[in-house]
């Protein structure tokens, strides 16, 4: 049986003495060398339960720190309410996914609805519509990353605008429900290359006469004809204007939206669209559309030296008998401190027979902070539009609007009074002005 090592170490300290006194003894080495690396073992699990304890007692010391901040804390008043508070509600699962976990989707839209109050010069009715200068609608988008550089895009885009405010007439106050393919389009994005699109939208040309950063554009934009475009003129002595080139009847009388015409470029149609990547605040759009109609259009933005600013200009061949090429554009400038804006815009219609048409905006607006829901913005504006429905028409029209921005519940509520006014170079009799007032909301999800 061997001892242990410690209590070898006891015997001969012990019997060291007496062995001194007695003969000479021979210690074996090999048990010398056993002894030696056990005493050597000892001392090194000594200090590491040493450096154990130390590091423990440091632990402890921050401990008892801890305890006694947290003692602190929880006696303040906010601590007590916070923990009264009750927890956080977790964020709403999506409820909307995709068919193919390939392609992400998301789906956006909006619904805008006003009421125009309307004097035609004969009578004064009120009209519920759907805000056709931004109409209600809804919105698919399915994207899916090919690379770090490409990425394929699709769009589908429906109106959905019962009683639309350029078809509301004073014949006709309920046109019943619109629906409209907007978008339906495959699209292959580049950040090198550019934008190629394939189906229904944008044509190039498309918003070139609508650059605004006035914030009222909700109700009042070149587009003036869009808030009330389907309300007929009538003569001072009464009755309906015929449109040029039909009889006196409730479908073929000029309205509103045939004597303004913003000349906004070729609208949303079936086409082949590629945009360039954009440099130095330019991009240049071109596109190949239905009916052999073709455009192109250059668009730049930028900000500095305290302005923002927005502009794009556009030529376009919308095969229109006896007319030739549409010139379009529109510039915006914002100045960011002040909030005061400006913003102009204008068209001709290349006319092969007759005077061009030709349409003219200008706008002053002002866009402040009042309040803290969210911007407000007002804006008064003149067109003038000319050769329009017939050589020798001069329209003109004024109007001064206000939106609130309510940014907590994504919503805007605008009002905006317009007067429309035609005169004739025929020395027919004297029509009527046409005057508008606009209430309305839209609301954005």
């Amino acid at each position: 049986m061997r001892l242990p090592a410690t209590a070898l170490l006891i015997v001969l300290t012990l019997l060291l003495p007496a062995l001194s006194q007695a003969q000479p003894i021979i210690v074996d080495p090999q048990v010398l060398q056993q002894l030696q690396e056990t005493i050597r073992q000892q001392q090194q699990q000594l200090q590491l339960q040493a450096e154990q304890i130390a590091i423990q007692a440091r632990t402890l010391q921050a401990l008892q720190q801890q305890v006694q901040s947290m003692q602190q804390t929880a006696a303040s008043p906010e601590a007590v309410r916070a923990a009264a508070a009750p927890p956080p509600l977790p964020s709403p699962a999506p409820v909307l996914s995709s068919g193919n976990d390939k392609i992400k989707l998301s789906l956006s839209g909006q619904i805008n609805r006003a009421v125009n109050i309307t004097n035609d010069g004969g009578s004064t009715k009120l009209y519920p519509v759907d805000n056709d200068a931004s109409n209600s609608r809804i919105r698919l988008v399915g994207t899916a990353r090919i690379s770090d550089d490409l990425t394929l895009g699709t769009r589908l885009e429906l109106s959905i605008a019962p009683d639309e405010s350029s078809v509301v007439s004073q014949n006709n106050q309920a046109p019943g429900d619109y629906f409209n393919q907007r978008w339906a389009e495959v699209s292959l994005a580049s950040k090198r290359f550019g934008k190629l699109s394939l189906g229904k939208g944008d044509t190039a040309s498309n918003t070139t006469a609508e650059a605004d950063l006035s914030r009222t554009n909700v109700v009042q934009y070149a587009g003036i004809s869009d808030i009330s475009g389907g309300m007929r003129f009538t003569y001072k002595t009464g009755g309906y204007i015929p449109y040029p080139g039909s009889t006196d009847s409730k479908d073929k009388t000029l309205k509103v939206s045939d004597v303004f015409k913003s000349g906004d470029g070729l609208s949303r149609q079936s086409r082949l669209r590629y945009d360039t990547p954009t440099w130095n605040g330019f991009r240049l759009a071109g596109s190949l559309i239905s009916n052999q109609q073709s455009d192109i259009a250059l668009y730049w933005g930028g900000e500095g030296y305290g302005f923002k600013a927005e502009g794009a200009v556009a030529v376009a061949n919308p095969k229109i008998t006896n007319a030739g090429l549409l010139y379009d554009g529109s510039f915006s400038l914002l100045h960011s401190s002040s909030g005061l804006n400006l913003t102009l815009a204008g068209a001709i219609l290349d006319k092969e027979a007759t005077e061009d048409r030709t349409n003219l905006y200008v706008k002053l607006g002002w866009l402040t902070n009042p309040v803290s829901l969210g911007s407000t913005a007002f804006g008064v504006d003149y067109t003038r539009s000319e050769h329009a429905a017939r050589a020798g028409d001069r329209a003109w029209s004024v109007g001064a609007a206000m939106v609130q921005a309510f940014e907590k519940w994504a919503t805007e509520v605008y009002f905006q009074y317009r007067i429309y006014a035609l005169d004739r170079a025929d020395g027919s009799a004297p029509v009527a002005n046409i005057n508008v007032g606009t209430f309305g909301a839209r609301v954005k999800f």
